[in-house]
């Protein structure tokens, strides 16, 4: 039982989800990490503006505390929209990550039943090898056996006579014996 072409297939469309899954998720840590460092030049914004207002307040100049607490509020509202965003995408990356994990496991699990009908292949095709090794061998015994009689045979005397010997032993058989109870060869 090869590996068939279709579980081929199904591990390469495995592979290709995980890919995705992976980019995906990817792609959504970089926009969190984006988000996340808007959100920290917000705050260093915040603290900017603050400092100005701080410095105009003891200066006395006008101009800076107005861009001071211009530049507060921008970062105030700025804060206002990144952090549902970030939220958001944050549970994204949760979601992808969950996906990502199943779509791992899909492929870890296609690639283990490719690899157990592999193993189970070489393990069949092992003992296959050793059944025909066993089958040469028997056969070669009693090949090695079965010529050894043979040789046996023909080194022993022969059960049936030649042809010529039976052709002079007809001439040496005895004649029938008397009626007298004589035996044949013997003189009276």
């Amino acid at each position: 039982m090869a590996v068939s072409r279709a579980l081929r297939r199904l591990l390469r469309i495995r592979e290709l989800e995980d890919e995705q899954c992976r980019l995906a998720l990817e792609s959504t840590l970089g926009e969190l990490n984006r988000l996340e460092c808007a959100l920290t030049a917000t705050a260093e914004r915040d603290r900017r503006g603050r400092r100005l207002v701080e410095n105009g307040a003891r200066t006395g100049q006008l101009p800076d505390r107005l861009a001071g607490l211009e530049e507060t509020r921008v970062a105030h509202r700025l804060v206002a929209v990144l952090e549902p965003r970030i939220e958001a995408k944050e549970e994204e990356v949760e979601a992808l990550r969950q996906e990502f994990l199943l779509k791992r496991v899909e492929h870890r699990q296609a690639e283990t039943l490719i690899q157990e009908t592999e193993a189970r292949e070489a393990i069949e095709a092992g003992r296959s090898s050793q059944q025909r090794l066993d089958d040469w061998y028997s056969s070669r015994l009693f090949r090695q056996g079965a010529e050894a009689g043979a040789h046996l045979e023909a080194q022993a005397e022969p059960a049936v006579p030649p042809m010529e010997g039976i052709h002079s032993q007809a001439f040496a058989a005895s004649k029938p014996a008397s009626r007298e109870g004589s035996c044949a060869g013997e003189k009276t």
